[in-house]
């Protein structure tokens, strides 16, 4: 059935959210903005619980297109399968808060771009798959922005133990989210529980820290 009902206008959404979360602390999160790097699993799902809180500056940044082998544990349709994830997450977004601002980088991070992709950044979240591409991204921020906050996630993949994703502090700007050990391999997997629980982490933290005032 399609639905026909017009857009609610800016300020009612604003007043929804702000209904939900109090005006102060709605007006500091629509002021905030996050980077999610790498739109996988942990990614599109940080993406999603970020826009449906209201941050309101969101900067998405992949490489890759959707693949079936996506639709297990990430924010991605049956529909949008070849499509960038950049452009098919956006979409999926604006389905949710239309007057958000997102930018958008399709685009592999490398040591040489870090420096300009993330300058008008504030909060980073790591969602990246291979171990060496998360130590590149945490170390280049925490080199070339010593200001700015990257919360980063190792350890999320199978079922069960949901109590052993934790959030850990590791230094003054660096968070890490996860068990820090368990790996995806055969009869494990990566599944969307599980993953979704270390996003909730990494997006949680993101809002905790804008509302105490950590910028």
């Amino acid at each position: 059935m399609n639905n026909t009902s017009p857009l609610p206008s800016r300020e009612k959404l604003q007043q929804a959210l702000e209904s939900r979360h109090s005006k102060v602390l709605q007006e500091k999160l629509s002021q905030a903005k996050v980077a999610v790097a790498g739109l996988g699993g942990l990614g599109s799902n940080i993406a999603v619980f970020l826009a449906r809180t209201g941050i309101g500056n969101l900067h998405l940044i992949d490489f890759d297109q959707v693949d079936i082998t996506n639709l297990n544990r990430q924010q991605y349709s049956i529909r949008q399968i070849g499509m960038d994830k950049t452009e098919a997450l956006l979409h999926n977004l604006l389905e949710i808060n239309p007057y958000l601002s997102i930018q958008t980088h399709q685009i592999k991070v490398t040591e040489e771009n870090l420096p300009s992709l993330f300058a008008q950044d504030s909060f980073i979240c790591e969602a990246f798959d291979r171990p060496e591409e998360k130590a590149m991204l945490v170390n280049g921020i925490l080199e070339h922005f010593p200001e700015k906050t990257v919360i980063a996630a190792s350890g999320m993949a199978g079922y069960g133990k949901s109590n052993a994703i934790k959030t850990r502090k590791i230094s003054s700007r660096f968070y890490l989210c996860g068990d820090e050990t368990t790996d995806s391999s055969l009869g494990t997997g990566l599944m969307a529980p599980r993953v979704a629980l270390c996003a909730a982490h990494q997006a949680n933290l993101v809002i905790q820290l804008i509302l105490e005032g950590h910028e």
